[in-house]
This record gives structure tokens, C-alpha cells and sequence, in this order.
């Protein structure tokens, strides 16, 4: 009987793992994606200012500018997640098939950031009105703002959601449970929620600090995306979450640290005198 040689098996990747290529195309497009927003986002800052409130925009006005600031912010850090849950739902699925599903995720994470954009306006135009009736309202609004900011780094919200964002692949394959229907939005949107329990003290800061405010913007993404993929991203949150602690004890005294209330009350001296 002849002796038969076996080819030995082709080697296969990991369920997650994307070819390097199909990878850096995936990367690419998030990239090009959130280079696209911060572009829009700072061409718009050019013509709005930082005044208290909702800076004169109506609720879809508003939405629409949210939105395109919450993709120039997020998708650094959620970019990974993402392509990891296309790529594990249907390892056969590739080319236009995975952009799609991409896309589905992403609309769905930016669906959540929407919604909570709403409470922002509400935040705003509740803000705006106390300003309006008493400047130096502002600074006790900041204070405020930055005070429940820091207890919510320090908070068990943020470190449930945090863990999950900084090591999802448990939840990816609850996900793969989920019915057919618009799945990948369904799923992007129930990352959005973790991601909103993560990250909503630090989207508030924008109150005092600025919603158009490009520097601060572009600090919180720096801290959401290094929150999230730093091996010390649990610390960071802890001296952020300090951060805003002082903030809030010095924000009555220093009206400059509050550039998005406009705040021009008296000194402090002459409120307490």
C-alpha cells in the first residue's frame, strides 16, 4: 500500500483578528472618518463663539453639530470595537459587506450620543437662562458641573462601564445572540450605552468650559482614548476625576476657568463683603 504524504493543515487566524490589509483599510476609514468631523467641527467653531447656553441653535441645528463633534471625539476609541465586531460576527464578510456593517455600528453607537445630546441642550438652555437672569450664577453653575464630573470619575457607573469599554470581547460574543434585525445597529447602540456610562462627566465639562470650545474637545478625546487603550487608563480617570475636584473649588474664584458661562459677576471679594 503506498505511503501517502498529508499536507498539513493551513494555519487559521483568530476568530477577532482582521488580515493586515482588510485591518488597515478598516483603520483608515474610521481615521478618515473622525479627520472629516474635527475638520467640520473646527470650521464651525471659526463662526460661533462661546457664549452661555445653546449659543442660539435650535434643537436639529444643535443635533446635527453634536453629532458631528461626538464622531470627531469617539470614533479614535471606539474603532476598535467596531472592527472587532464586524469582523467576529461573519469572518466570511468583506469588502462593501464590512463597510456597511461598520457603518450600521457606528450610526448606532452615534444614535446614543444623539439622545444624550438632548439632555446637553436641556443642560444648555437651563444654563443659559440662569445666566441670563444672574451672571455670577455662573460661577456656582461651573462649580457645580465640574464637582458632579469628578465624583462621577470616581463613581462605580464609571468603573463598570469603563472595564467593559477597555475589555469588550465578553460582551462582543453575548452581541452574536442578537436577532438578525438591523443587528450591527442594535449593537453599536448598546455599546453607546456603555460608553455614555463611561464617559458623560467628561462630556459635561463642555458646560463651563465651552461646547465649541476646540481645545478642551480635543483634551477629552485625548483622555477618552487613552481612558480606554492606555494600560493605565484606570488611573488616568482617577487624577482627571481630581482634575475637575479642584476645578470645582476654584472655579468661584477664577472666572476664566469658565469660558462657556460668560461669567462677569462681581469678585468674589465684593459677593462675600
Amino acid at each position: 500500500m503506498p505511503h501517502l504524504h498529508l499536507a498539513p493543515p493551513a494555519p487559521t487566524r483568530p476568530g477577532f483578528l482582521l488580515p493586515a490589509r482588510e485591518l488597515a483599510v478598516a483603520w483608515s476609514l474610521m481615521v478618515l472618518l473622525a479627520a472629516l468631523a474635527w475638520a467640520l467641527t473646527v470650521g464651525q467653531s471659526r463662526h460661533m463663539g462661546m457664549e452661555p447656553g445653546t449659543m442660539g441653535l435650535a434643537l436639529p441645528l444643535f443635533l446635527l453639530l453634536w453629532v458631528v463633534m461626538m464622531a470627531a471625539m469617539m470614533l479614535p476609541s471606539v474603532a476598535p470595537v467596531a472592527i472587532t465586531w464586524v469582523r467576529g460576527i461573519n469572518r466570511s464578510t468583506a469588502g462593501p459587506a464590512r463597510a456597511v456593517r461598520i457603518a450600521g455600528f457606528v450610526s448606532g453607537y452615534l444614535l446614543v450620543w444623539t439622545v444624550f445630546g438632548l439632555l446637553v441642550y436641556v443642560a444648555l438652555a437651563a444654563t443659559g437662562h440662569l445666566v441670563d437672569l444672574d451672571p455670577a450664577a455662573g460661577r456656582w453653575i461651573g462649580a457645580s458641573v465640574f464637582l458632579l464630573a469628578g465624583a462621577q470619575q470616581f463613581g462605580p457607573l464609571k468603573r463598570v462601564c469603563l472595564r467593559h469599554c477597555r475589555s469588550p470581547m465578553f460582551q462582543l460574543l453575548q452581541y452574536s445572540r442578537f436577532r438578525p434585525w438591523a443587528k450591527d445597529l442594535r449593537v453599536g447602540a448598546h455599546h453607546g450605552l456603555y460608553c455614555v456610562g463611561c464617559c458623560w462627566g467628561l462630556m459635561i465639562v463642555l458646560i463651563p468650559l465651552g461646547v465649541m470650545n476646540i481645545a478642551a474637545m480635543a483634551g477629552l478625546a485625548a483622555v477618552i482614548f487613552l481612558e480606554k487603550l492606555w494600560r493605565q487608563g484606570p488611573w488616568l480617570a482617577w487624577a482627571v476625576g481630581l482634575l475637575f475636584l479642584v476645578l470645582a473649588v476654584l472655579a468661584p474664584f477664577h472666572e476664566w476657568l469658565l469660558p462657556g458661562l460668560g461669567t462677569s459677576g462681581p469678585p468674589m471679594d465684593q459677593m462675600t463683603g
